[in-house]
Order: C-alpha cells, then structure tokens, then sequence
C-alpha cells in the first residue's frame, strides 16, 4: 500500500486518467494528460508497483543513463496533483499509464482507493478511437456515462455499448458500482492517419474536457500544432488522388450527417469558448486501436517500411440516419 502522506487537501477534486494502448489511437489521450501535467507542473504522488499489473514482454522496461550511472524505468501507471487556481480553484489528480496486461480489477479497485482518500469527485477517462472521420472536420467527442441522472445533468449520452472494451470502460464501469460519478471522452482518429502524433485529437479532448470540468486550461501551442498537423495531412492527401477521393467522401458524409446539428446550442458553447480565450471572461462551459464498433483495426499508413498501404475504397456515402453517427 502506498501511502498517501505529503499530499495537500485538495479543492473539489477531478481524476483525470488516460492509458497507452489499444484505448489511444493517435496517442490522443494520454498526450492530453501529458500536457496537463506539463502546463501546470504536476507532482507525482504515487506509482503502482509494475509487478502487479504489466507483462514485461509486451511492455519492457527501457535502460538509460544518468550521471554515468545505467538505470531502469519500469511501464507503470502514475498519480500527480495538479493545483488549478483562478475564480473557481480546483484540483486535479492526473492518472497516467500504460493499459495493464493482467489484474485489471483489482487495478481499477486501487486507483479507485486513491480517489477515494483523495475525496475525488468526479472521474473522467479519456480515449481515443480509429473512425470514418475526415482530418479536415472537427475531431468528433463523444462523452458518455453509466449514469443516467449523470448524463443528464452533465449533457452527456448513456451509454449502451456492447462488445469488447478496454481499460477505459472498465474503470468506467468500477466506478460506477463504487458510487463514484465517472464519465468516458473518447475522440474519433481518421483511421488513415493513425499514426501519432494527432495534436488536433487531442485539443478536441481537452477543449471538451474545459466544458466538463468548468476549468479554462492553458493550450500552448497545441493549437498550432493542431493546424500544422492538418497542413501536412492535407499535402500528403494531395499526392494520391485514391486518398483524396476517399477524403472527400468521407467529407461528404460527415456533412451530410451533421447538417442537422448547427444548432443554437452548439454555436453557444463555441462562442462561450472564445470568450473564455480571448478576455478569460464568459460562462463556464503494440497492436491495434479501439474502433467504432470496439474491433481491432490496423493502421493506414501512407508511407512504411514494408511499403505503402492504402485504405479501402469506401462505400458511396449515404444519408440513412443509422449511417450519420460519428460514435
């Protein structure tokens, strides 16, 4: 058991947790706790002990060297303390790891003692997906919970999930029977372009996040990597007139399928975040990738070492509503 001595009283706590592996295409989730930790210099408080929960052959150790002295940094999954100040202070406890190979319960059973000694409030999970999305349309954020009155209060989807899952929906799920309000982000990566980093993915989950949480987070320069992410995918997409043509028709349908959803309600929550930016004012507001339909999926690369692959020619886009969700 590690002991919790030396960490402050914290102020309305929020978990905020993202695991490598099949839960992040694109590295999306966990660069997003990444650049939490970094912005506001988080403290590791905690590690879980690596024996307990990783296979060291699918996640090996690395070997470096400091002060001329060899040592060893074991795949684990750490716990710091961010402390957000401002009008409304709130703290955050920054879960960060690897997915764990074996024991996932009693995993989930410990970080759920550490939020429980912590006094967190609320658990949000961050994921990523590989999707029929097009890089050049908003990232697509579905937020959903097991909670109904949750979802509700929060404008969030109950979830009606089946099929395989990973670490995500199952500290969901953990919480859920502990009591503890937990809710899942997942951000949808064009399965084309899977290969991380996907900066725009993660300024989605983290813009998302800020409405969540009502705490305004500092971006850096997330945005222009954001917009030079796309730059670059946009030329790479020029060179082949295959992927251009299954781009635009990705396009297509995603336009068709949310033409419906400008609404006044959305356009809000964008205004209100600019006014958030601008004048800090405003209301609150190795294998495979998780998928839509929770399979496997290979990465699309468009340039590897044993030669280009490219995606399949895809349906022509249609207009049926079963057909229109980016989940």
């Amino acid at each position: 058991m590690i002991e919790l001595e030396g960490v402050p009283e914290l102020v309305d706590p929020v978990m905020v947790a993202a695991f490598e592996g099949w839960n992040d295409a694109g590295d999306a989730a966990s660069t997003a706790v990444a650049h939490l930790d970094r912005e506001w210099k988080g403290e590791v408080f905690a590690a879980l002990d690596a024996e307990d929960y990783y296979d060291f052959q699918v996640n090996r150790p690395t070997v470096f060297m400091e002060a001329g002295v060899r040592k060893i940094t074991w795949p684990t999954t750490r716990l710091s303390v961010v402390r957000v100040g401002g009008e409304k202070p709130r703290d955050l406890v920054l879960v960060r790891g690897i997915e764990p190979s074996m024991r996932w319960r009693s995993f989930c059973n410990e970080l759920l003692g550490f939020a429980h000694e912590l006094g967190v409030e609320l658990v949000v999970v961050l994921g990523a997906l590989l999707g029929d999305t097009p890089h050049t349309r908003p990232v697509p954020i579905s937020g959903t919970t097991s909670d109904p009155d949750l979802a509700r209060r929060m404008n969030l989807e109950e979830t009606k999930y089946e099929g395989p899952t990973g670490i995500v929906g199952v500290l969901q799920e953990a919480c859920t029977h502990a009591g503890v309000p937990a809710v899942s982000l997942w951000a949808a990566v064009p399965h084309y372009v899977s290969q991380p980093p996907n900066p725009k993915a993660t300024l989605a989950l983290l813009n998302r996040l800020e409405d969540l949480i009502d705490v305004r987070i500092p971006l850096g320069e997330l945005p222009e990597d954001a917009r030079a992410w796309q730059v670059g995918v946009d030329q790479l997409a020029a060179e082949d007139s295959e992927v251009a043509e299954y781009v635009q028709s990705l396009e297509e349908a995603r336009d068709t399928a949310e033409l419906p959803e400008a609404s006044g309600e959305a356009i809000a929550r964008e205004f209100e975040r600019y006014l958030r930016r601008h004048d800090g004012g405003g209301p609150p507001a190795p294998g495979g990738h998780a998928t839509a339909d929770g399979s496997d999926s290979t990465s699309y690369l468009r340039d590897n070492p044993s030669g280009r692959t490219r995606p399949p020619k895809p349906p022509k886009p249609s207009t049926d509503d079963d057909e229109s969700s980016d989940d």
